[in-house]
């Protein structure tokens, strides 16, 4: 049976995040809020959690989770070979709705999915997302909704789609990009060169390349 704590009341915040670390260290998943959407979570050193979190989304390993972490330090443990281009929006752009896809550090025992050996990270700018990551280190977390299923607004919204699979649900008020309404972050690989925008979302074109001018999106048969 899952459980539900809003995180508006400071009491049920702290009990919240408390049990969803209970969770995340038994391999189960949680749903959180950030800056963006609210995401379904779990401890992205676990296989066993990341195939949890997949199969509550009904998403394959074609589809690996991108991963939330803590602080832009954090970058250069998961990353490896960070590019400057990609140093410098992090730096710009941290915490926010920015999204880098950066070659993983091959020591990594961990098990996404089909990465390619990549790593999508991103710092999410929402307190109690930055306040369970802090206590748990990174986490593999995707949008709190079934495959092809909008998201919604809140975590209730995801709990009526996602159910049992989820441990703990932390309620934390509407989410700007629920529903469709905002955006999601933007995405950039920095795999790829020239550094190719993979998703145009809350960040513009514009604003990427006032920090790095490589950025650019791809052509229009690479679409």
């Amino acid at each position: 049976m899952s459980q539900s704590f809003d995180c508006q009341d400071e009491a049920n915040r702290a009990e919240g995040i408390a049990a969803a670390q209970v969770a995340l260290a038994d391999r189960q998943c949680v749903v959180i809020p950030t800056d963006t959407v609210y995401g379904i979570g779990a401890d992205a050193f676990s296989p066993q959690a990341v195939a949890t979190l997949l199969a509550a989304k009904g998403r394959g390993r074609q589809m690996p989770p991108p991963v939330l972490i803590p602080r832009p330090g954090t970058l250069d443990g998961l990353a490896a070979d960070v590019p400057d281009g990609a140093r410098a929006l992090a730096e710009r752009f941290w915490p926010g709705p920015l999204t880098l896809i950066l070659l993983a550090q091959p020591s990594l025992t961990w098990d996404l999915g089909e990465t390619r050996g990549t790593v999508a990270l991103r710092m999410p700018d929402d307190p109690v997302a930055l306040e369970l990551l802090n206590a748990t280190g990174p986490l593999a977390v995707s949008s709190a909704n079934r495959t092809g299923v909008p998201t919604g607004p809140t975590a209730a919204d995801a709990r009526e789609q996602l159910a049992d699979s989820v441990a703990v649900y932390l309620e934390d008020g509407q989410r700007p990009a629920g529903g469709g309404d905002a955006l999601p972050s933007t995405i950039v690989d920095y795999t790829a060169q020239p550094p190719r925008v993979v998703r145009l979302g809350a960040l513009s074109l514009e604003e990427l390349q006032a920090v790095d001018p490589d950025v650019s999106l791809p052509a229009p048969d690479e679409a």
